[in-house]
């Protein structure tokens, strides 16, 4: 079980989302909900509060009547409830209430405790929201998105619940789950807000992890196919350079191929009077750029990586609705904490480096297709018949594609604000559509690295290193030979390719 109290941390969402952890509101929490609702009930007596007796937006000026303003959250939700496209996967939206409900439970949103109490249920039961990829532009935060969270907090819309699409009210009653009350300004503290663009982000994040070490793995596997000098990995060499993400991926890569006979120490090869008499070397004296410089290519990938987790932990843990409740001030704060700006921009970085990350794929990939380059394997890794047979060939062109549509999705949200809401929206942040199309290029990536993973099998097998490979080459070459065929006929390869992105994406390699 874990206690929602103040601050999650990245661990926190991987063991809820990956592991089907509990989650339980701390008592501390929940005292902060009910004296933020009590006060705020209080407060705005005889006060003009945004949002609690005004309308919304442009809609602002206009005041609203006692008898009415139940009805104006109800109103709001339902009239905002109005996504398209896709409907986001269980796993993100498990991640965005998550999000929204760590933001509340901060107690500076002055919402009544039912609203917390009921996601709590949705989270711990599974129950997952129909909510659509199209809608928020990321400021006032994600409203579109959140509309169709609060949907089915009053007890309306969609959800998913065990496999199948349900109506919300069918969900509530097998459960016995009552909708949350309605009372000051549940409809807006629900919808204002960066939860989606974050839940997206964080799941982008553990995946993008997962992503990096496979990247590094391959990377380190490549090096011992074509039994590299070892030097360009040295401590010495990276240490030359301040930047903790290229020393720690040199670092992982040591580690990996510490214990491999086939990586080569340039001291027995070309530090000795013998190689000094030589005119030509037939061996490259340097490896290629995509094997050579892998810690200078992966570093910023992981420095990225770590600073937009540090980022998007930092916006999990604060409010981010508008007007903030401060009880122990006394006083209510308008401004625009809902703005998705940290995290939209950190998007766009995100899936710049994942771009970058295919693109390497693609070129190792390239290498061991291409015989001219590597001059150690058969064309396309052919383990059949080379004219009659096709090896990787087909599968390329599926890595080239898909690298280039990620070249294309890499260019930024975060500078295509667009006004809208009447120009009271003038700028927004795009955090949402950021968080998605990041998403896409992460899945793209998978898909790149399997065609590579699946190349490196065949070329291993090629080889026959077996007891010179290093011990976690030899490990991953031992699960893979489950799932991956000796490929000499041809036969139609997207269910093995599905297979292995599945694997990549599910499962640790450090």
């Amino acid at each position: 079980m874990l206690q929602i109290n103040d601050a999650l941390s990245l661990e926190d969402f991987h063991k809820v989302l990956f592991e089907n952890t509990e989650i339980q509101l701390s008592s501390q929490n929940l005292s902060k909900i009910e004296n933020s609702f009590e006060f705020l009930k209080e407060f705005s007596q005889n006060k003009v509060i945004y949002g609690v007796n005004t309308g919304f937006g442009p809609m602002a000026q206009y005041k609203i009547k006692d008898k009415d303003r139940i009805q104006l959250q109800y109103n709001l939700i339902r009239s905002h409830s109005s996504g398209s496209g896709k409907p986001m996967e269980p796993l993100y939206v498990k991640a965005l209430m998550l999000a929204r409900l760590n933001t509340l439970s901060l107690g500076k949103s002055g919402v009544h405790k039912s609203v917390a109490e009921v996601m709590q249920e949705l989270i711990n039961k599974n129950i997952t929201p129909l909510i659509f990829e199209h809608g928020g532009v990321g400021a006032s935060g994600d409203l579109v998105q959140l509309a169709h969270l609060a949907l089915v907090l009053i007890g309306e819309g969609e959800v998913f619940y065990q496999g199948k699409r349900l109506e919300t009210k069918e969900a509530f009653a097998k459960e016995n789950i009552e909708p949350i009350k309605i009372e000051i300004r549940e409809g807006l503290a629900l919808m204002n807000g960066t939860s989606a663009m974050t839940g997206i982000g964080i799941v982008n994040i553990i995946y993008a992890r997962r992503l990096l070490n496979w990247s590094v793995f391959c990377s380190s596997a490549i090096n011992e196919i074509v039994q590299a000098y070892d030097d360009h990995l040295s401590e010495e060499l990276n240490a030359a350079k301040k930047h903790p993400g290229q020393q720690k991926i040199a670092e992982k890569m040591r580690n990996h191929l510490k214990d491999s006979k086939l990586t080569r120490d340039r001291n027995e090869h070309l530090y000795n009077d013998e190689a000094d008499k030589n005119t030509y070397f037939k061996e490259k004296v340097q490896e290629y750029y995509s094997l050579r410089c892998v810690p200078q290519i992966l570093g910023p990938v992981y420095d990225t990586i770590e600073y937009t987790a540090k980022i998007l932990i930092e916006e999990v843990n604060s409010a981010n609705d508008n007007p903030i409740i401060d009880v122990e001030n006394e006083h209510v704060y308008h401004g625009g904490n809902f703005h998705g700006d940290y995290v939209a921009l950190e998007m766009d970085k995100l899936k710049l480096v994942v771009t970058k990350l295919s693109m390497l794929a693609e070129r190792q990939l390239n290498y061991l297709l291409n015989n001219k380059l590597n001059d150690i394997l058969p064309p396309f890794v052919n383990l059949g018949k080379l004219g009659l047979n096709f090896g990787m060939q087909g599968a390329q062109f599926t890595a080239v594609s898909t690298t280039a549509e990620n070249q294309t999705l890499s260019n930024p949200m975060y500078v295509h604000s667009i006004p809208n809401n009447n120009d009271n929206q003038d700028i927004v942040s795009m955090g949402a559509n950021a968080a998605n199309i990041t998403k896409t290029v992460i899945d793209n990536a998978f898909e790149v690295l399997s065609v590579e993973i699946i190349t490196i099998i065949q070329a291993l097998r090629y080889l026959k290193f077996d007891e010179k490979l290093s011990q976690k080459t030899r490990k991953v070459l031992e699960e893979m030979n489950k799932i991956i065929p000796e490929i000499k006929e041809d036969f139609p390869m997207y269910k093995i390719n599905a297979e292995v992105k599945d694997y990549l994406k599910n499962n640790e390699v450090y």
